[in-house]
C-alpha cells in the first residue's frame, strides 16, 4: 500500500514523500523591490523535509500584484535573490517550485504605485469584486478593473512564461501556475468575471481559452515536466461566481484541453466537500500527479494521509500546519504533537510567526 512517506517520481523530480507544502501568502518581500530576503530562505529551509514545496504566490509582472510586500519574478534582482532561496531548499535535501500568481482584479492602483507607468488592476472583463484589499495605508474597496484587449492578454500569457524562464534561471524545479481562489486565472475561468464575447469568452471552450494557453507557454518555455497547474473549481472566494453546472463543465473540458501536453500535476484545492465528485472526475481523465488540498474542517492534519493511502491523491498538500510546523512531515509519522499557527503574524512582519516556529527536535 502507498502512503504519504513514500517516495514518487514527479516527472523526473524526485520526491522524498508525497507531503506538499500548500502555497501561503507571507507579505514579507521587500516593500520597493518586491526582493525576498534572507528570512524567507530560511523559511522555506527549514521546511525543505516536504517531498514539495510550492511558494507563496509570486507575480509574474508588476500589474499581477495583489497585496502588499508580496514578491516577483520579473526582475534581474527578483531572479537574484530567489536563487539563495532555492539553493537553501536544495542545500536541505529539498525540492520547491515556485507558484505564478497573477492577482488580476483582486489588487489596487495603490499597491502598484511605485511601478513605472499608470498601472491599474486588469481582468478579462471590468466587473469590480465586491469588499476590500489591504493596502499600506489600510484596507481599501476593490476598483473596477481594466478589460485587457485582446493583444493585452496575449502579453500577460507571454508575462507568465518569461516568468517561468526566471524562476527556472533562479533554480525553481518547477513552477505551479495559480489557477484557483479568484484571481486572474480564475477570472477567466468563471462566467460571473468573464463576460467577453470574444474568443476569450463566452462558451466552456472560450473561458477555458486563457488557461489552456497559459499552462502551453509556460510548459513551451520550461518544460510540461516542470510545469503544474492549481484549481478550486466553484470556490466562491474573491467574490467569485462559478455555479455547480458551469464547474462541472469547465474542469473536465480545461483537464482535456491540457492532458496531451504532459504536465507534471494537477493541484486540486477543494472548498467544499461537495467538489469531491469532480475531484475524482478529474483524477480519472488527468495522466499525470494529482495534488490535493483537501476540503477539511480545520487546517489539513493527519486524518488526511488516508487519501493518499486509498488513490484519491498522489500528493497532499498541507497549509496552516505546515506554516506552524517545519518538520511536518516528521510530526504527521509521530501523531503529532503540533505547534498552533499564531494569527497575528500572518501576513508581514519580521521573523516572528515565521522562522522561529520550533521543531521537535527543539
Amino acid at each position: 500500500m502507498t502512503t504519504a512517506f513514500d517516495p514518487i517520481d514527479l516527472s523526473g523530480t524526485q520526491l522524498a514523500n508525497r507531503i506538499a507544502m500548500a502555497p501561503m501568502t507571507r507579505s514579507r518581500a521587500t516593500a520597493d523591490t518586491r526582493v525576498p530576503t534572507g528570512l524567507t530562505a530560511e523559511y522555506y529551509a527549514q521546511r525543505a523535509s516536504a517531498g514539495l514545496i510550492i511558494t507563496e504566490g509570486v507575480q509574474p509582472s508588476p500589474v499581477g500584484q495583489g497585496y502588499p510586500d508580496t514578491p516577483g519574478l520579473h526582475s534581474a534582482e527578483q531572479v537574484a535573490a530567489w536563487r539563495e532561496v532555492t539553493d537553501a531548499v536544495h542545500a536541505e535535501g529539498g525540492k520547491i517550485f515556485a507558484q505564478l500568481m497573477h492577482a488580476g482584479r483582486i489588487g489596487h492602483p495603490d499597491l502598484l504605485a511605485d511601478h513605472p507607468g499608470d498601472l491599474h488592476p486588469v481582468a478579462p472583463s471590468a466587473v469590480a469584486a465586491k469588499g476590500q484589499v489591504f493596502t499600506h495605508e489600510g484596507p481599501k474597496d476593490f476598483v473596477t478593473p481594466h478589460e485587457l484587449t485582446d493583444a493585452e492578454v496575449r502579453a500577460t500569457i507571454a508575462d507568465y512564461a518569461a516568468a517561468a524562464r526566471n524562476a527556472v534561471d533562479a533554480g525553481f524545479d518547477g513552477v505551479e501556475l495559480h489557477g484557483a481562489n479568484g484571481y486572474l486565472i480564475h477570472q477567466f475561468l468563471a462566467p460571473g468575471t468573464n463576460r467577453r464575447t470574444d474568443a476569450w469568452g463566452g462558451s466552456v471552450e472560450g473561458r477555458i481559452r486563457f488557461a489552456v494557453e497559459v499552462v502551453k507557454a509556460v510548459a513551451a518555455a520550461i518544460g510540461p515536466e516542470r510545469t503544474g497547474l492549481r484549481v478550486s473549481p466553484g470556490n466562491p472566494f474573491n467574490d467569485i461566481d462559478e455555479p455547480q453546472p458551469e464547474a462541472e463543465a469547465a474542469y473536465p473540458a480545461l483537464v482535456q484541453a491540457i492532458e496531451p501536453l504532459g504536465i507534471a500535476y494537477l493541484h486540486v484545492t477543494e472548498w467544499s466537500p461537495a467538489v469531491r465528485d469532480l475531484t475524482l472526475e478529474l483524477r480519472k481523465s488527468f495522466p499525470g500527479a494529482l495534488v490535493l488540498n483537501p476540503a477539511t474542517e480545520g487546517p489539513t492534519g493527519a486524518d488526511a494521509l488516508g487519501l493518499v493511502e486509498d488513490g484519491t491523491a498522489d500528493l497532499l498538500a498541507f497549509g496552516a500546519l505546515f506554516l506552524a510546523n517545519p518538520d511536518l512531515p516528521a510530526r504527521l509519522r509521530a501523531n503529532g504533537p503540533y505547534n498552533a499557527v499564531d494569527p497575528s503574524t500572518l501576513y508581514g512582519g519580521d521573523h516572528r510567526g515565521y522562522t522561529d516556529y520550533p521543531a521537535l527536535s527543539a
